[in-house]
């Protein structure tokens, strides 16, 4: 999917952070009481979003960006992400897990787009290179 101005990125990545606010809404989330909300665009221009899903076992507790992801390759197989949206009530947006990060590795590239923010706006902005620069990734098996 081709971008051409500024402004398109912009409504865009607003497309995302609304789809994260409303993911976050059906947040499982009683032991944290945290609701996070996450939205990936693939390089096709799909757009998935997914919410924390905590579990009592805790081990068994998976975050709104990886549920995100799985929904998208469940429903188009193998994906590239280009951008990510993360969205909490923190004061301070918090950026994703180490384990979700691993999982980044998989589907991601060193110019996938992560955005963090609050419920109102995008606080932070990172290229996947610069949140993790030497992930281990698919290219280390081949």
């Amino acid at each position: 999917m081709k971008i051409k101005t500024k402004a398109q990125q912009k409504d865009l990545t607003h497309e995302l952070h609304i789809k994260a606010r409303e993911a976050r809404e059906n947040a499982h989330a009683p032991y944290s009481k945290r609701l996070v909300g996450a939205a990936i665009r693939t390089s096709t221009g799909d757009v998935f979003s997914g919410c924390n899903v905590e579990n009592a076992s805790y081990g068994g507790t998976v975050c709104a960006e990886r549920v995100a992801i799985w929904k998208a390759v469940s429903e188009l197989g193998s994906i590239e992400i280009s951008e990510l949206v993360v969205i909490t009530d923190a004061k301070e947006a918090w950026p994703p897990c180490g384990f979700c990060r691993q999982v980044l590795a998989e589907f991601a590239n060193a110019k996938t787009i992560i955005h963090t923010g609050d419920l109102k706006k995008i606080q932070k902005t990172f290229s996947f290179k610069e949140l993790l620069p030497e992930s281990f990734n698919p290219s280390h098996l081949k």
